[in-house]
């Protein structure tokens, strides 16, 4: 594990209230779709041996809400979450490199539907704060983008005029507000 700068120490656990875990796809080639997941958990842990990220996101917790169907068919259909053989998404760094000037680059491994592949996320951090209750926080920006198809997530429905319905690159972006763990 490479650390250029340790900019906390100890064990800190997502403030689920101010942080957000949302994905952005293009969507006919026109749009960039949004969602997002609701029941998400992270851990950060500072030590000598590095800084490590960990999270979970719970599939089911997926903003889509309406129609029903559509829903059912991303939430647990096999075409993409499969929700209900793989409830969980999860992460967990490896490698994670902080510069002094508020930005860090890491790589870990990414779990969607059983299948685990390594990816590379950058992000920026915010200094240690003392918040009104005692507790100390920090705050960190993460992105990444990923190919769908990597965790078997490949359908696809063509355009009358050529083209795809659905992209395959996902940008991911975490803004996890972190409380230290007492």
């Amino acid at each position: 594990m490479t650390v250029a700068t340790t900019p906390i120490n100890g064990t800190f656990v997502s403030d689920p209230i101010h942080s957000t875990f949302q994905f952005a796809i293009t969507h006919m080639q026109v749009g960039s779709y949004r969602a997002g997941f609701s029941n998400f958990d992270a851990r950060v842990v500072a030590d000598d041996r590095g800084i490590r990220i960990e999270g979970k996101v719970r599939a089911e917790s997926i903003s889509i809400a309406n129609p029903p169907e559509f829903r059912e068919h991303v939430v647990n259909g096999a075409d993409f979450f499969d929700a209900a053989t793989h409830p969980e998404i999860t992460f967990r760094s490896g490698e994670v490199s902080v510069a002094g000037d508020g930005t860090f680059s890491g790589q870990g491994e990414l779990t969607i539907r059983g299948i685990t592949k390594p990816i590379v996320a950058t992000g920026t951090y915010q200094p240690l704060v003392e918040d009104p209750f005692g507790s100390q926080r920090t705050a960190i920006e993460v992105t990444a983008t990923v190919d769908r198809r990597d965790w078997g997530m490949d359908w696809q429905m063509a355009l009358p005029g050529g083209g795809d319905a659905l992209g395959y690159d996902v940008a991911l972006t975490a803004h996890i507000e972190l409380v230290e763990s007492r």
